[in-house]
């Protein structure tokens, strides 16, 4: 009895040192899933505000700003203007600006961008699976995306004119 006691023990320190090893590794190799720049923007299939459903597909060869928000947050709502007056300046010469929302319901967000006057795309990600795929925290978060499908810039927090005018300057000058 006293000798199968024992070998349960070492079975599980055993296990404990190796999951112990894995999430050491991961930590400080930085393989936490989340992309980075340089790194290839994950995908996207996600229900529009127009009622088609969406995918990055799409956009394939355009310059894009992905910009992740909530109405209830409210720096995303202070720069909702600034990318709506950048999506304005930049259509025309290839860059595509996306809202994806997280998590909320149709009729919010409808009511909130018709208010607020925006209309580039907004996809709606209701099970917050490109939250989870961009690794997004906390919000608002925007995504420069070139035209090759790789991530330029990451910017966390809101976003003013001016920073997003010389961002999108960037990205546009990217071959």
């Amino acid at each position: 009895m006293g000798k199968s006691r024992r070998t349960v023990q070492i079975v599980i320190l055993l296990l404990i040192l190796v999951l112990g090893g894995y999430a050491i590794t991961t930590s400080v190799s930085g393989s936490n899933g989340k992309p980075k720049e340089g790194d290839k923007a994950p995908s996207f299939e996600l229900l529009g505000l127009d009622g088609q459903v969406h995918t990055s597909e799409e956009y394939k060869g355009k310059a894009m700003v992905i910009n992740f928000w909530g109405t209830w947050c409210e720096p995303c709502v202070k720069e909702m203007p600034a990318l709506q007056a950048q999506a304005d300046k930049w259509k025309d010469q290839g860059v595509q600006f996306i809202g994806i929302n997280a998590g909320e319901d149709q009729m919010t967000v409808d009511n909130f961008v018709r208010q607020v006057g925006v209309d580039f795309p907004i996809m709606l990600d209701r099970d917050k699976t490109s939250i989870r795929d961009y690794g997004i925290s906390p919000m608002p978060t925007t995504f420069f995306v070139s035209n090759t499908g790789k991530i330029s810039t990451i910017h966390i927090g809101q976003l003013d004119l001016d920073t997003l005018d010389a961002q999108i300057s960037q990205l546009a000058k990217q071959p």
